[in-house]
């Protein structure tokens, strides 16, 4: 049934985990599906391979901020 709705009245997307401040992951409300924004902005269903690629920018992104606080 809530697949129905996504099909209807397209995805509700909410924010599920900001990995910078212009990457962020998404999650449909009604149905789970899982997307994040590529390097040109869109969304992109969220497979393994980005991931691991997001996991990666956030604890790049994660150090930096804490050194430049340190400073």
């Amino acid at each position: 049934m809530k697949k129905v709705i996504c099909n209807i009245f397209g995805h509700h997307y909410t924010i599920s985990k900001k990995v910078t401040q212009h990457i962020k992951e998404y999650k449909c409300i009604h149905c789970g599906k899982e997307v994040t924004t590529d390097a040109t902005g869109n969304l992109s269903t969220l497979t393994p391979e980005l991931q691991d690629i997001n996991k990666t920018l956030e604890s790049i992104y994660q150090k930096r901020h804490r050194a430049a606080h340190a400073a």
